[in-house]
């Protein structure tokens, strides 16, 4: 997933600013065309997410929302921000650690899983209810992406509201040289909901990214049983807005 850019590579030329002479790695892409670029290397290392605007993607999204959650929990720092005809970007700080999907931890599943549990639930636990000024909620989800209720049943009665990840696929956990988790990134759709809403999502994800079989150990980390109704309830709720895309 990641690649070293080299001459040819069609890097962005606010990027190659940015990145004034320092190497430049493409980190991530998605299928609607952003990209996320590290730009130098060790404790140094900054990241650009660069969105084009045919993407649809508002980063203003996400930047309000890491700067709100950056008071309770590790995600990324902002360094800087701008827009320009065809584009809008966000250069934050990089957090020690990489990907749990990256070559290191798909070869060692069991680390990567039980981290990535630990982090969904610390990350739970850290932020605040009641002053989270986000929804993630069911009916606001199916509002943004003009869908209906009828399509996938009526929702289950709430386990506990927490303040949702929004994202928490595998590879926003990111896990340190000593096998531990260090920080979330990728939060656009931080915001309140059924801890579900997030669990069904990772467990999900742990058996694309390491294969079957992982979807126990991801919940005994967090500290939780699985429940097949909330469970498979957010998994269609997830298939039906699309945002699997960046898994």
């Amino acid at each position: 997933m990641a690649a070293e850019v080299g001459k040819d590579d069609d890097v962005p030329s606010v990027v190659v600013a940015l990145a004034s002479g320092r190497p430049i790695r493409l980190a991530w892409q998605n299928e609607l065309g952003g990209r996320t670029y590290q730009v130098g290397t060790g404790e140094q290392r900054r990241f650009v997410k660069w969105s084009p605007h045919v993407s649809g993607i508002d980063l203003t999204r996400e930047i309000v929302r890491l700067q709100w959650a950056a008071a309770y929990v590790s995600v990324p720092q902002i360094v800087d921000q701008g827009r320009d005809d065809t584009a809008a970007w966000v250069v934050t700080a990089g957090i020690p650690g990489e990907s749990a999907v990256s070559e290191r931890w798909r070869a060692a599943p069991e680390t990567a899983v039980t981290q990535i549990g630990l982090a969904l639930r610390a990350l739970h636990d850290a932020l605040p209810v009641d002053t989270c000024p986000f929804s993630w909620s069911v009916e606001d989800r199916l509002i943004e992406v003009d869908r209906t209720l009828a399509e996938i049943g009526d929702p289950p009665p709430i386990d506990k509201l927490v303040v949702c990840h929004g994202d928490a696929c595998s590879p926003n956990t990111l896990i340190t040289d000593d096998g531990r988790w260090s920080g979330h990134v990728d939060l656009g759709d931080l915001g309140i909901a059924d801890r579900w809403a997030d669990l069904a999502v990772a467990t999900m994800a742990a058996e694309w990214n390491y294969g079957p079989g992982w979807e126990s150990a991801l919940l005994d980390a967090y500290g939780i049983t699985d429940d097949p109704n909330r469970n498979g309830f957010y998994r269609q709720l997830w298939n039906l807005d699309d945002g699997s895309a960046e898994h």
